[in-house]
């Protein structure tokens, strides 16, 4: 993995001088339980208008042809592909930039913090998967052990949230690692067991464009246009190698500069001085701004940019892409399943009770027996404040495959749509059941909201700012 090693891959965001850690995790985990909510509805629309009299206006939308390029490089392909092999490079671009910030200064970065939550994703990827095989080895429907393997961030979250204060937030954080962890699993399956056949040629260039990517990391270069334009290469090359379009966007963040072109020290001079300069036009008594203070402000803007690395700068600005743009759009267009047929036969497709399985009851065994076998044994230790009541529930929640599991159903069935229509159900019905249970099992074990929550504590940069 290419990394920089720092101290913080997470600073300020945009606009603001500092952002302590808790107030950015905050941000982001309601970033993702809201969009877990517009998930919701997509996914319910999807099922709603496959079955409803407007049925072939659904199908045929996601069947319409769109043609992007020219000459050699035209890529013409249904808007369903677009979405599926386009659209979701972006999501795993935001996965890979997770990634690699949860390896630099997350909870991935302490070996001792790391075993439990690598561990537990690890168990939680293994044991779906053999269960699933249980039902359907030796059948055209083995294809499939990679679909209870996958856990949707989204909907775990948005889930959790429902507890609200009662949920600790080491308890998140636990929830995140792991999917976080699961989400890398989930790569490497689509990566080396979901791919077509393989244009080498194709493979190489897709490897010039990886190969160039690191040298411009590597120079120091951290203008995101020109990564922006190497990674559309890659894509393209990707797509047309045979392996998942979807890899590169992970490829891509890996690559992504996490290096800031100001310490923080300096930072903090130039910030003292900016803010020193505007006081001056203040004390003065003006109504408007004069040139020095809207130029301190604008230094001020630029030096907040360059304390904020490529990473955490793209990471920011794309969350709220992914969870409310691009991944209801991908529920939208993939849970839309016609159940004009037998239900009750399609539940109980072979495919359908091995995601069952391998959601509601794998998860559970994966996730909870591992993380009890290596706190037992001593390789990993609880989170403060965590119990093994709230880590059934979390393993519970790590059964809602929703979004991911349906990508790589795609994958697993291209061409069966019987076997595919049968999958979605499943998947739709297990993450509905984790999510429940899951639900009740942490209500349950939750303690009482506390009378009052005292806020972050500011971070040094910025009460040194305050008080110089």
């Amino acid at each position: 993995m290419l990394v920089q090693q720092e101290s913080d891959s997470r600073p300020p965001g945009r606009g603001a001088p500092r952002r302590s850690v808790a107030s950015a995790f905050a941000e982001f985990f309601r970033t993702e339980a809201a969009g877990g909510v517009i998930l919701l509805a997509c996914a319910a629309l999807a099922l709603i208008w496959a079955n409803s009299p407007l049925a072939a206006s659904y199908f045929r939308l996601w069947e319409t042809t769109v043609t992007a390029g020219a000459g050699p490089l035209v890529i013409q392909k249904p808007l369903l592909l677009w979405i599926n092999d386009g659209l979701m490079a972006l999501f795993f671009f935001v996965v890979g930039l997770e990634i690699k910030r949860e390896v630099l200064t997350g909870e991935l970065a302490a070996p001792r913090k790391a075993t439990l939550a690598i561990v537990a994703a690890v168990g939680g990827m293994v044991a779906p998967a053999v269960l699933y095989l249980t039902v359907n080895v030796g059948t055209d429907a083995s294809a499939g052990w990679g679909i209870p393997m996958a856990t949707d961030i989204a909907f775990a979250l948005g889930v959790l949230a429902l507890l609200g204060s009662r949920a600790p937030l080491a308890l998140k954080v636990f929830l995140t690692a792991i999917a976080i962890v699961d989400d890398l699993g989930a790569v490497l399956v689509i990566a080396l067991f979901y791919t077509s056949k393989l244009s080498l040629t194709a493979l190489g260039i897709a490897g010039a464009f990886f190969v160039a990517l690191v040298a411009v990391n590597r120079l120091g270069i951290q203008r995101t246009l020109i990564y922006a334009l190497l990674g559309l290469g890659l894509w393209v090359a990707m797509l047309k190698s045979g392996v998942h379009a979807t890899v590169a966007g992970v490829l891509v963040a890996l690559t992504i500069p996490a290096r800031r072109r100001i310490d923080a020290p300096r930072f903090l001079a130039e910030a003292r001085d900016l803010v020193g300069r505007f006081s001056e036009g203040v004390k003065e008594g003006r109504a408007e701004p004069t040139s020095a203070q809207r130029d301190a402000v604008h230094a001020l803007e630029h030096a907040c940019e360059r304390i904020e690395t490529p990473l955490a700068r793209l990471e920011h600005g794309l969350h709220g892409w992914v969870a409310f743009f691009i991944m209801p759009v991908f529920a939208l267009a993939n849970a839309g399943v016609a159940l004009g047929g037998d239900v009750l036969a399609m539940l109980t497709d072979p495919v359908a009770i091995g995601i069952g399985l391998g959601l509601v009851l794998g998860k559970q065994v994966g996730v909870f027996g591992f993380a009890w076998a290596a706190v037992k044994t001593g390789l990993a230790k609880l989170p403060e404040g965590v119990t093994w009541a709230q880590v059934h529930g979390v393993s519970l929640l790590t059964g809602i495959g929703f979004t991911m599991s349906i990508f790589i159903a795609n994958l697993a069935f291209v061409g069966v749509p019987e076997r595919l229509d049968s999958a979605k159900l499943g998947i739709l019905v297990a993450s509905l059941i984790s999510g429940g249970l899951g639900w009740w099992r942490l209500r349950q074990t939750a303690p009482s909201p506390p009378a009052d929550s005292s806020s972050p504590v500011e971070e040094p940069i910025l009460s040194e700012i305050a008080t110089s």
